[in-house]
């Protein structure tokens, strides 16, 4: 599943298995949350913020003043396709 979920997933301990470590922001918003309870509940993982980048990388929207950076835009897969991934 990908989309424009305008969703800030923030770092939560409680969720690191469906986001990993690589998570632009602190704290996160009620999209975010909504997006972290969907992935737990169909057995998703939210793969888009789980790769090693620099920040300049991991954001995928910039507020017109240029200066804001945000990571709203996820790819979700299913947990057991990601397993086999990491597993090889």
């Amino acid at each position: 599943m990908v989309g424009d979920f305008n969703a800030k997933l923030g770092r939560n301990d409680i969720f690191k298995s469906t986001i990993g470590n690589e998570i632009l922001h602190k704290v996160g918003n009620d999209n975010g949350i909504r997006i972290l309870h969907f992935a737990t509940s169909r057995i998703l993982v939210v793969k888009s913020v789980m790769f090693v980048h620099r920040n300049v990388r991991k954001y995928t929207w910039t507020c017109p003043d240029g200066k804001t950076h945000k990571q709203i835009d996820h790819i979700l897969i299913d947990r057991r396709w990601h397993s086999s991934i990491v597993d090889v």
